[in-house]
Formats: structure tokens, sequence, C-alpha cells
């Protein structure tokens, strides 16, 4: 790396280099997971996470591991980042044996309770309850972890939604709710579905904590995330965090990039603040990376994508005998007890 270093201290360098590494790992990846479903490699749905990349790192860099994430089926990045290796998540993509889930989770339900990362869930809005069930687990042990749950913006208009947040108001439960703004759900804009454009002020109306921010700055989510967090740990209450950013491909791989929703001239426009991007040349003027160092990580997480890749394609599929495996849970007292 430069030798030459303008930040605060040393670990503040070091976060940051975390942090960029973190966003252009899930970049190298999704790009090679949206060649793979291409070629056939991968079926069903594939939804990717290009552009919002800085929400995903700049949240859990603010998270202990023992702290829970869930979140939505864009759910690549947040795994990744969450610590599941990308062998296990592209070998889950591939629906090989190898995969997190074993192959029969796919791209939507990515999931490892070794790294309490509680999915990954298909249904709109779905995993905004389990949050909160989290959030009362904790609270019922007396523990001081935090639950972040994820969302889009067009899951803050579902009754789960304001359910949950009633609920976690009113017994303050240590939960984040983080909603992804990027501006349309599927291919409705928020201005034609949401009679609130600043969806973060549905907070007061259950007495939670609440924020909004640039989600294409890392260090801004980071900043915010790290408050309500602090928040939780301390108080066991809950906020909602509004992040606006701005997804560069489509919904899935079944729509274009810009799709007709949206015109290409604003997609051109967005990606001007891609916060990758942002992050590094932000890091060069600081004198804090080099663009030889930028392009060392660069390559060095283009091999691990690439291990990755020849991991999944040698990972076999899974037997016909597992179909009906792992689809229900024995609740014997032994099972609640780890629990």
């Amino acid at each position: 790396m430069a030798t030459k270093k303008k930040s605060d201290s040393k670990s503040d360098a070091a976060l940051h280099l975390k942090l960029l590494h973190d966003m252009l790992l899930q970049r190298r990846f999704e790009e090679r997971a949206a060649e793979a479903y291409a070629l056939g490699k991968i079926g069903g749905f594939c939804h990717l996470y290009v552009g919002q990349e800085a929400v995903s790192a700049g949240t859990q860099s603010a998270l202990r591991p023992d702290d829970y994430v869930i979140t939505t089926y864009r759910d690549h990045g947040q795994a990744l980042v969450r610590g599941i290796t990308p062998r296990a998540v592209m070998a889950e993509l591939f629906g090989r044996v190898d995969g997190c889930v074993h192959g029969k989770g796919g791209s939507m339900h990515m999931f490892d309770r070794g790294v309490n990362f509680l999915g990954g869930h298909g249904i709109v809005g779905g995993q905004i309850p389990i949050a909160t069930g989290v959030g009362f687990a904790i609270k019922y042990r007396g523990g001081d972890q935090v639950c972040v749950c994820f969302m889009g913006e067009a899951a803050a208009n579902g009754g789960a939604f304001h359910e949950s947040l009633n609920m976690a108001g009113l017994w303050k439960l240590p939960v984040i709710y983080v909603i992804e703004n990027n501006k349309y759900g599927m291919g409705t804009a928020i201005e034609r579905a949401s009679a609130i454009k600043d969806l973060y002020k549905r907070g007061g109306s259950y007495n939670i904590a609440d924020a909004s921010v640039d989600g294409q700055d890392v260090l801004a989510v980071r900043a915010t995330i790290t408050e309500a967090v602090d928040r939780a740990r301390s108080e066991q209450t809950p906020s909602l965090v509004e992040v606006h950013t701005y997804r560069f491909v489509g919904h899935s791989m079944s729509d274009a990039a810009s799709g007709t929703y949206r015109t290409k001239a604003e997609l051109e426009e967005s990606e001007k603040r891609d916060p990758i991007a942002l992050f590094r040349r932000q890091l060069q003027d600081a004198g804090e990376i080099s663009a030889a160092d930028y392009d060392t990580l660069d390559a060095e997480l283009k091999g691990v994508v690439q291990d990755a890749w020849d991991f999944a394609d040698a990972s076999p599929e899974p037997p016909l005998e597992a179909l009906y495996e792992d689809v229900l849970v024995e609740t014997t007292s032994d099972v609640m007890a780890e629990a």
C-alpha cells in the first residue's frame, strides 16, 4: 500500500481498506454471477446488488460477529460481507451441494447460522416480522446483540412492515430496520407507489428513532448505523434508517439494465455516483492507497471469484434423495435449548 497516510489513525486506514475490499468483492462476484447466469450455470431467479454495495459494507462494518443480519432476496452481497465464503455463495447459486444451503436455496435464500446470517427471503417483506422476533428473543434472553433487517423501499408499504415496527416500538426491541431505497420496486417508481416519499419519517409513527443517509457514501452509512447500533445496545430501542441508493442493473436478470421504467440517461447519471469509484477516489486523494494498490486488490479479488467459480463448477448436484431433507425442523427440547 502507499506509505503516505493522512487518515486519523492506522486503524482508520485499515477500516477503509476493508470497506473498499468488501465493496469490490461484491462487485466482482456479481459480475461473474451475471456471466454464469447467461451461460445457464445458474437457474431460477437472480437478483444482483450492483450499485448498492456501500449499504451492505457500511452497515455490517458497524456490527459484531454475534449480531444478526436478515435480508431480502437481493442477498449475495450481504452474505459475502457477513462472512459466508465466495465458494459457498457461488456454489449455492450453481445449485450444488457445497453451497451454503446445499444447493437447495439458490439466489434468494442464502443462509448460514454460523455467522448469524438468517437469510435471504424471497417474499417481499417476509423477513421483517422474523427480524422483530429475533429482537424479541435477544431482549427475552437479556443479550446485548442487535438485529439488522434490510428491506427494499416497496416492502415499507406492506402490512408486515407497519405491524413489526409497532411491536418493536411498543416493546423496545433492539432491531435496526434498514430501507434500501433504490427508487424502484421492480419497475414501479416510488412516486407512484408511496404516499410518503421520505420513508424514514414513518419511524415517528411508532416512536422509533429514524434517520436518512446517502447510500453511495460508505462512511456515511457506517456512521449512521453505528449510532443506531449504539442506541440498540445501550437502550434496547429500535431504529429506522432509510438509505438512498441505486441499482445499476435490472430488477433481476430477466430485465435489462435500464428497463422500460427508467431512462438510459437516468442510469448514466446515477452511475456517476458509483460507491466504489467514489470511495476509491476519496482514498487516493487522502493518500491511503495508490492506483497500483487498487489494481492489486482488484486482481486479487478477481482471482478469489474465479476460484469460487471453479469450486462451484466442480461441486456435485444434490442427490435426489436429499429433496425432502431440511424441510422441517424437529422442535425437540434439545433443538429449542440449542436455539
